[in-house]
């Protein structure tokens, strides 16, 4: 099965003279960002008639934690020789967006990028981006074919990059999820036909809400003090690292996958199973009073570290935590980080350890052997 003649995407880039076609992946464990970027290489080599490569960067295997996924096309001819990390995308694809409140998110792309973005938003502000935006409501799509968000993000991908037949896609999720999960093997293929049917183009906006589309730069002059929080200018000096991964202080929000514990306090016997049971101790208790007894209290759970494995619901033996639609209950009493840390120094980055990252450790040998740390 091949794509027809038709150079049209990511083949014609090819035929111009560019050496790769790039895509780098964005995304938070638990969403399957590394698995479509197996398939995005294998179905290169298969069914789009060039050599690829892809391989991922993350951090520990854990869901909430960043992770980056990179794979490159080049002609069938080329050999790729390359293993680098994606600097300049010519594809960005960011399966929540959240992960676009840090900048380093979508770093390197200039106005002959494009970025598919999981949003259910119908306008994105992107401060002197001038490239193609597509967004996709992939969680819902998921949730509604029993699928996950990373086939429908594979129909999405293939739609922008050019390719005319959704067949390739169809026969990739055969090829990979087909023996392995036989029983979502049609929702999946569900999933990755809608996210190839329902990908759309997002019109831009700058901050005061003009369209970026029908501006110029002429309208910018006099506002470039806009563009210091994006560059190095606001860099935390020194050497020192301030991308801290999986910490206290990382928003965990964006690995949930539409589902959320609710927690009835009514019903609650404070037996702690929920805390036990819980990988992010994201439980909140104080002191207090049950039945007349003083004892430590169940105040509920902080959904700025949920990332929604619902743990606490399989274990509590009085159902005071049960399975709730994220989308259905946007009121969250508790979405703050922990009180001590509302003080946190402005340049924290939210995006997780870089592992390309080249500068010296200020931990020096001689200082580590000598004992001065």
């Amino acid at each position: 099965m091949q794509v027809g003649e038709k150079k049209t995407g990511f083949k014609k880039i090819l035929e111009e003279g560019k050496e790769y076609y790039e895509i780098r992946l964005e995304s938070i464990g638990g969403l399957g960002a590394n698995l479509l970027g197996k398939m995005l290489g294998e179905l290169g080599v298969k069914y789009l008639d060039v050599n690829s490569s892809n391989f991922s960067s993350y951090g520990s295997e854990k869901t909430g934690t960043p992770v980056k996924g990179f794979v490159r096309y080049c002609k069938k001819e080329k050999e790729i020789r390359l293993h680098s990390p994606i600097v300049e995308p010519d594809l960005l694809v960011v399966f929540h967006q959240a992960l676009l409140k840090d900048e380093v998110v979508w770093k390197g792309c200039n106005e002959k990028t494009k970025i598919i973005i999981a949003t259910d938003g119908e306008r994105m502000e992107f401060p002197f981006f001038r490239g193609e935006i597509y967004g996709i409501d992939a969680q819902r799509i998921a949730m509604e074919t029993h699928s996950r968000i990373n086939v429908v993000m594979l129909g999405a991908v293939l739609k922008v990059i050019g390719v005319e037949n959704p067949e390739v896609g169809e026969q990739i999720c055969r090829d990979t999820l087909g023996k392995k999960y036989p029983a979502s093997l049609q929702g999946n293929l569900e999933g990755m036909k809608r996210g190839y049917e329902e990908i759309r183009k997002l019109p831009l906006t700058d901050r005061n809400g003009s369209n970026m589309e029908e501006s110029t730069k002429e309208d910018y002059k006099g506002r470039e003090s806009d563009q210091l929080q994006w560059g190095y200018l606001t860099a935390p000096m020194g050497g020192i690292n301030p991308r801290l991964g999986n910490t206290v202080i990382s928003d965990l929000s964006p690995s949930r996958q539409g589902y959320i514990p609710l927690f009835i306090k009514e019903r609650c016997i404070n037996c702690g199973l929920c805390f036990s049971a819980c990988p992010d101790m994201v439980f909140q208790f104080a002191k207090g009073k049950f039945k007349g007894k003083d004892m430590m209290i169940n105040q509920g759970l902080d959904y700025y570290h949920c990332k929604g494995c619902l743990r606490c619901v399989d274990v509590c033996p009085v159902n005071a935590l049960v399975r709730g639609v994220e989308a259905e209950n946007e009121r969250k009493e508790h979405f703050m980080p922990n009180q001590e840390l509302l003080r946190l120094p402005k340049y924290y980055e939210k995006a997780g350890a870089d592992g390309y990252i080249t500068s010296e450790s200020y931990l020096t040998e001689e200082r580590m052997e000598g004992g001065e740390v």
